[in-house]
């Protein structure tokens, strides 16, 4: 069971949290077996604010930057309608089990309810147990009708 902390705040994130992101960011990508670039990582992020590409929640107590979500947005052509990839999550080590990945998935499907989405979708990890556990927790279903496929150019 997650342990809530009362002192967790999550908000939509502005360039002026670029300095808070970016090194949670660089450690995200280090967690899927990259190497730390986090001139590179801060780049990418200022880049996805500077042209409105995507929605970041930071989770932050008494001023420590704990986790991040980041969104993408699309559409579907079947639904007629904006969905949403959530494309990034991430908790600090020293900051998880105290509910902060929830309270940002929770602030992110908000988000897109509120612009009207008709869905929000993510993939994870096979072996990702323990976030495959939070999702499914929150009522995530895991996707049995379609396969995935990717191209490399």
């Amino acid at each position: 069971m997650h342990q809530l902390s009362p002192n967790i705040q999550v908000h939509q994130a502005a360039l002026a949290d670029l300095d808070a992101i970016a090194p949670l960011f660089d450690a995200y990508r280090q967690f899927y077996g990259r190497n730390s670039e986090l001139l590179a990582a801060r780049e990418f992020l200022r880049e996805r604010f500077n042209h409105g590409e995507s929605v970041i929640f930071l989770a932050i107590e008494s001023g420590q930057a704990l986790g991040f979500t980041q969104l993408y947005p699309s559409f579907s052509s079947v639904s007629l309608a904006r969905v949403f990839v959530l494309n990034d999550l991430f908790v600090a080590e020293n900051a998880r089990k105290k509910g902060v990945a929830r309270q940002l998935i929770q602030a992110a499907t908000h988000y897109a309810r509120t612009l009207g989405a008709v869905r929000v979708s993510l993939s994870t990890s096979i072996s990702n147990a323990a976030a495959q556990a939070t999702y499914e927790s929150l009522g995530w279903k895991r996707d049995e009708q379609f396969f995935y496929y990717h191209f490399v150019v």
